[in-house]
């Protein structure tokens, strides 16, 4: 039988930052993980030398952000104890802030009048209690429309997780609802009530009646004594209410770890604020800091040009990655004519790296939001190249692109019920009986919408019902101009989008977007076959068989790339009012988190990294009329320094140049705008 290893042995495979870490006393630590460097391993490693030093197991809190995340934590300090022959760590307490709370109600929640056998509510359930207290007080029969459940919910949990007052939630986060104060108010007074007298908890509910248990005197006393040591991973992102719980829970810091990456705090929209972090010295000034900096990931010429992107954020730990990679080629910044030539130019490198041996998979396209990668979406799935898409609804699921389509399949058949019976209730007064009658003549009249023109509609559909009549026999005249026919229906359907809809902007983008994709399709019918009549379950759909088994390309957006790595990663729409994103610019600290989430893009690659940057977006294919981007602000010219330039040609291929001359590719560039200015003239 092999002999136990030692505690040495065991750390052996750390670098020494790692192993300062991993090994710290009993004194508050600030561990700032930068992308990349073996975060995960410092805190396995942790845990494993806290049990080996004599601290029971059933002593250890470990708070993580999934379940699965401390499932593997755990499993993987089991394995390091059994080399040194000690006892595993069953009885750890490892789990999500909400699951340790959960257990901690249920043993001491009557303490605090809380009864032990109260229900949990999943943000499904709380949405569908909320709009049950919502119609109860006639919310929904106003003059104006009311913020449908999903917004309340999300307005209500902002206020719950930021501690904010609902006045200021509003006017931070959710402008357009400003209106409704006083009528939110009393919705989530009357939802709090209905809560308390079901015994029913929501997620939220869960921090709310930990922070109070630890605010009592002697329930809290009771649970912080429970613990020696915690320790917190992924600390930036936590919001104020989970800070709170942590500082009462660790009042002095004592055996307190927490790890985290100032740089990688993007999740704001959802009440997370990096404040927590970089104020963690400010409320444990007898903490200490160790930076874990080398990478394990990327070449350093990726990390020069990632440290010199974040360089730029106006508070910060100030760390630098580095890595033993020493060799690699620089990022590349890609200058491309447009989006389609944006994409040419992507799906040449990604066939290009395949045929290198780099795997689909092994291959992600970034983007700041869902709708940026819409026509790349159309033009892999010509080019038969599989992809999996992450974060955000695919534009074909999206309620309001249905709408748009259903325009569409009921010109293309009019015996469509499905089609018709979504769109005929969208018009003032009109609802699913009359829906259904109308269909019913419509089949009776074989499908001539000119049976409708003799309708008489209800008082407020009396303007709009001629206009929708005009409009689908228009659709049924023209079925090949596929671009001029989908124009038409967003310019209809856009003023009834915004009766039914929260968030219009986002919504009117997809729109565009899709009137941009149907001139890469023959006809109406080619379109509806692919996208409507054979619904997707999700994207990667239309893109046919796979080219290889289980092979396909990962398209994200940033925000679900973080945690991740690729080989290769292509980052699309760098330019300023995508990233940053123009609906995050209203204040200093909105751009510095589109800073990170750029940083947090950037270091996701391996060995390979493009940016690309379109110089022209067309507002529509319906014509020529188009606007100059900039490239983003993130990307200044003391930043460029780090990245080879190319500017693509027409066939998405690359240009003729020397990658070394800034300024000669920022002529090239504007020469070639100057020329195509002047050509529009005419076109």
């Amino acid at each position: 039988m092999n002999a136990a290893a030692s505690i040495d042995d065991v750390l052996a495979g750390l670098n020494p930052q790692q192993r300062q870490a991993a090994t710290f006393g009993n004194e508050p630590l600030l561990i700032v993980a930068g992308a990349g460097t073996g975060k995960t391993a410092t805190l396995v490693h942790r845990v494993a030398w806290l049990i080996a030093q004599g601290i029971e197991p059933g002593r250890i809190l470990l708070l993580t952000f999934t379940r699965r995340a401390a499932a593997e934590m755990l499993h993987r300090a089991d394995g390091l104890l059994r080399q040194l022959r000690h006892p595993g760590t069953t009885r750890v307490w490892g789990g999500t802030y909400h699951a340790i709370a959960t257990r901690l109600l249920r043993r001491y929640g009557k303490a605090i009048g809380l009864p032990p056998e109260f229900t949990v509510h999943d943000r499904a359930d709380s949405e569908d209690l909320l709009n049950v207290v919502r119609t109860e007080l006639n919310l929904a029969k106003t003059d104006k429309r009311f913020p449908k459940k999903g917004t309340c919910m999300s307005i209500y949990s902002r206020c719950v997780n930021a501690r904010q007052k609902l006045e200021q939630v509003l006017a931070d986060s959710y402008p357009w609802c400003n209106g409704w104060k006083e009528e939110l108010g009393r919705l989530f007074d009357a939802y709090v009530d209905r809560k308390e007298a079901a015994s029913v908890l929501d997620y939220d509910d869960l921090l709310l009646y930990w922070d109070a248990l630890l605010a009592d005197s002697q329930a809290g006393q009771t649970v912080c004594k429970l613990f020696d040591c915690v320790l917190v991973d992924e600390y930036q992102d936590t919001n104020a209410l989970q800070a709170d719980i942590l500082y009462k829970l660790c009042p002095e810091g004592k055996g307190l770890t927490v790890v985290g990456d100032d740089a990688q705090s993007i999740y704001a929209f959802r009440a997370a604020t990096v404040r927590n972090i970089l104020d963690f010295p400010k409320y444990y000034p007898n903490a200490s800091l160790v930076a874990l900096e080398q990478n394990y990931r990327s070449t350093q010429p990726i990390l020069q040009a990632a440290n010199q992107v974040i360089a730029q954020a106006k508070e910060r730990f100030t760390k630098n990655l580095w890595s033993q990679r020493a060799e690699g080629e620089r990022p590349l910044l890609v200058h491309c004519e447009d989006d389609a030539d944006q994409a040419e130019f992507i799906i040449h490198r990604i066939l290009e790296h395949r045929e290198t041996g780099v795997e689909l998979r092994r291959q992600a396209v970034l983007f700041r939001a869902s709708h940026h990668s819409i026509l790349l979406e159309a033009e892999l799935a010509r080019a038969s190249i599989p992809f999996h898409k992450f974060g955000g609804l695919k534009f074909v699921e999206t309620a309001h692109v249905k709408d748009l389509l259903a325009f569409l399949r009921l010109a293309e058949n009019p015996r469509d019920v499905v089609a018709g019976m979504r769109l005929l209730p969208l018009l003032p007064g009109i609802g699913p009986g009359k829906s259904q009658q109308l269909m019913l003549m419509l089949q009776q009249a074989g499908g001539d919408f000119s049976t409708w023109s003799a309708w008489k509609p209800p008082a407020g559909a009396a303007t709009v019902w001629p206009k929708f009549v005009g409009l689908l026999q228009g659709l049924v005249r023209t079925p090949d101009d596929l671009p001029a026919q989908v124009n038409r229906v967003r310019k209809f359907y856009g003023p009834l989008m915004e009766t039914k809809y929260d968030r219009i902007e986002p919504r009117l983008r997809d729109l565009e977007q899709i009137e941009l994709i149907a001139s890469r399709y023959p006809g109406r019918r080619q379109m509806l076959l692919e996208l409507t009549l054979d619904p997707p379950s999700s994207t990667q759909d239309l893109a046919g068989p796979p080219l290889l088994d289980d092979d396909y390309l990962v398209l994200s957006t940033i925000h679900s790339a973080k945690g991740l790595e690729w080989d290769v990663v292509y980052v699309i729409h760098a330019a300023d009012g995508n990233i940053p994103s123009d609906m995050a610019t209203r204040n200093p600290l909105e751009i510095e988190e589109e800073l990170r989430l750029f940083y947090v893009a950037l270091t996701r690659a391996k060995n390979h990294l493009y940016v690309c940057y379109p110089l022209r977006y067309y507002h529509s294919r319906y014509g020529d009329q188009h606007s100059y981007a900039q490239l983003t602000r993130f990307l200044p010219n003391h930043v460029l320094t780090c990245f080879a330039q190319r500017v693509t040609g027409p066939d998405g291929e690359e240009a003729e140049g020397d990658d070394s001359d800034s300024a000669s590719i920022d002529a090239h560039t504007t020469s070639r705008a100057v020329r195509r200015q002047t050509k529009d003239l005419w076109d």
